[in-house]
């Protein structure tokens, strides 16, 4: 029997949770504690979007604090704003 959970994301209670943690941290162990399968395969799609639109070079500490960041806003809600996706400013960013 498993154990019931409501997501902190989409507030449900009847999704499945993640079978692992996505990383090797507090915040992996958070993820798999508080967000559902359904919301994580949603992040993983903003992820993307995000690699590609800012072009992100994930060796780059700065980089993957953007990317940090922008997880904990999306699945989360914690403060900060989200980073937007507009194809108008695209090739226009510099890290």
């Amino acid at each position: 029997m498993t154990e019931s959970f409501v997501c902190t994301r989409c507030g449900r209670d009847d999704q499945e949770r993640i079978d692992r943690d996505p990383f090797p941290s507090d915040l992996g162990a958070r993820i798999v504690a508080e967000i559902c399968a359904s919301c994580w395969d949603e992040w993983k799609e903003r992820q993307m979007l995000l690699i590609n639109h800012y072009g992100l070079k994930l060796h780059e500490a700065a980089s993957r604090e953007f990317l940090y960041t922008n997880l904990r806003v999306f699945l989360f809600g914690e403060e900060g704003s989200a980073a937007s996706i507009d194809t108008s400013e695209e090739g226009s960013v510099e890290w």
